[in-house]
């Protein structure tokens, strides 16, 4: 009690200013920590959901290749029967054949890209309506060959990247959509992107970040609407991971594979709204925020990454 009353007249003698400051201290360190643990539960610890409780089948779209890919295997290896969507029969059926005895698949020949979009996603509404779909993981995704200025990209090359990325994604979670209501269960998961929501600009890649900024703010939409019902929305939010869309082909800490980030991925389904699944794009989320903006843009990534791209693609062209 001495020791106390010790402690109490030593802050008292303290300029209140000391103190205030003090305490702003101490619960910057307690929300640092607890951000920490956070990350750490979620990332490590949190069991990942029974994704058979949503239904027996999953819709992977985009599944022939690298992330849409790698997460059909691991959907697959979770119990789930799949749906894959793609618009190469030879590389829908090698993935069917590979994917093996693990679970039923039914390959559907959608290109996502195509004028008659409207048409073809109304072929897969058609192959899912029996089925008890449960899981929709909207992969398919297309970019730029190589980052450049939007006057530089050729209007077939925007508008494929627009109607990929943002009407394929709006009509096939449409399409799947209203089979989840009626049953009030259901995970729908859109993979976004860090070039729309952890930087406040993408230079070289305008039209990408344009839509995947629409996906983010698709999915917190749908989330609020349809997580009454049932139904959890979330968007991932991947950084650079080893695939034929990126310029990185190895994988390392930071820049994983598929198959490393589907595992990562598929853990984090019907958790939060949006997330960022593999452990070291959340420390490079982090490190953002202790950069200032117009270092990050001006020289990191126009200057750096993207313009270097860019300048190895018209080389290369």
């Amino acid at each position: 009690m001495e020791q106390f009353s010790s402690f109490v007249a030593l802050l008292s003698a303290q300029p209140s200013w000391l103190i205030f400051l003090s305490s702003l201290g101490l619960l910057n360190l307690l929300r640092a920590a607890a951000v920490v643990l956070a990350f750490l539960h979620c990332t490590f610890l949190r069991p990942p959901r029974d994704l058979k409780s949503y239904g027996s089948w999953a819709v992977v779209t985009g599944a022939t290749d690298g992330i849409g890919k790698a997460i059909a295997f691991e959907l697959a290896r979770r119990g789930l029967n799949l749906v894959i969507v793609g618009r190469n029969p030879a590389k829908l059926k090698q993935l069917a054949d590979d994917i093996g005895g693990a679970a039923v698949v039914k390959p559907v020949v959608v290109d996502l890209a195509a004028d008659d979009l409207a048409a073809a996603v109304g072929r897969l509404e058609a192959e899912v309506a029996d089925l008890d779909v449960g899981v929709l993981v909207n992969c398919a995704g297309t970019t730029y060959a190589h980052a450049m200025y939007f006057h530089e990209a050729q209007e077939e090359v925007w508008r494929g990247i627009v109607r990929v990325n943002v009407e394929a994604t709006t009509r096939v979670t449409r399409a799947v959509l209203p089979g989840m209501v009626r049953r009030r269960r259901g995970a729908v998961v859109n993979i976004g992107s860090a070039a729309s929501v952890a930087v406040p600009s993408f230079p070289l890649s305008t039209v990408y970040a344009a839509t995947k900024a629409y996906v983010d703010q698709f999915s917190r939409s749908l989330f609020m609407d349809y997580k009454k019902m049932g139904i959890d929305v979330q968007c991932q939010i991947p950084f650079y991971v080893a695939t034929k869309m990126v310029s990185f082909k190895q994988s390392s800490t930071f820049i994983p594979s598929p198959e490393r980030y589907a595992k990562a991925a598929v853990r984090r389904i019907g958790y939060e709204v949006r997330c960022i699944p593999y452990w070291s794009h959340s420390l490079q989320w982090w490190a953002t925020f202790f950069i200032p903006d117009f270092v990050l843009i001006s020289r990191i990534l126009h200057v750096g990454i993207n313009e270097r791209n860019r300048a190895r693609g018209l080389k290369e062209a």
